[in-house]
């Protein structure tokens, strides 16, 4: 199913599965009426809608830019294959894996004990603290073991890094030494997940590969 959530800048924004863009947009002509402009750009294309809405597309990995038959031509590249890297990290759980277009070549997913908060004042907070924070290390240092495992290999044949989770985390684990071939790729938009089970990990495709879509409806204006 697409994602919708309010844009930066005013709209909504769509993340559309390269699968299902073709019926989003036959969806979305029934909804605002012809498709009064099409113009395409080096980064995607822009399309005006017979009420006015305006629809601006951009696919992850980049096109070909201006040309005929715009938004044929961008499905085509938004359901290329390209070789991804995945990496989810949140307090006690972490996941890895490649995927080439929507298939999965290669995975890991692991999980370590992080405990929760306490009510504890005074030094029993301030030592729990310290035994959460080194609980979280411990996170960190085995997602980093899993990643130069799993996914280190694979770097120089991925177009592109795709992370999800907390945040501090995934840059945690990618700022240690041995894993700077991953951190150099391209980083895409960071997905959004729940704990990085297997489940979630095998989810992420749809997510990464969607085409950005901001709709502008014509109360927006």
């Amino acid at each position: 199913m697409t994602r919708s959530r309010p844009a930066a800048g005013g709209g909504r924004l769509v993340l559309v599965p390269p699968a299902r863009l073709e019926r989003w947009l036959d969806n979305a002509a029934g909804r605002h009426g012809a498709f009064a402009d099409v113009r395409p750009d080096d980064e995607g294309v822009t399309v005006t809608c017979a009420d006015g809405a305006v629809l601006r597309l951009v696919p992850p990995f980049g096109w070909d830019g201006p040309g005929p038959a715009a938004l044929t031509r961008l499905g085509t590249a938004a359901r290329s294959a390209h070789r991804v890297a995945v990496l989810l990290v949140r307090r006690g759980r972490w996941a890895v894996g490649v995927f080439d277009g929507g298939d999965l070549v290669v995975s890991k997913v692991d999980a370590r004990q992080v405990q929760g908060r306490t009510a504890a004042g005074g030094w029993s907070q301030q030592r729990f603290a310290r035994r959460r924070g080194n609980q979280t290390d411990a996170v960190v240092d085995h997602a980093v073991g899993t990643a130069v495992r799993v996914l280190l290999p694979h770097a120089g044949s991925c177009a592109a890094l795709a992370t999800g989770g907390d945040r501090g985390l995934v840059d945690d684990v990618l700022a240690d030494r041995r894993l700077a071939p991953l951190a150099a790729l391209h980083r895409l938009d960071p997905v959004e997940v729940g704990d990085p089970t297997k489940q979630e990990l095998l989810a992420t495709p749809d997510r990464f590969r969607a085409v950005r879509v901001r709709v502008l409806d014509p109360d927006d204006s």
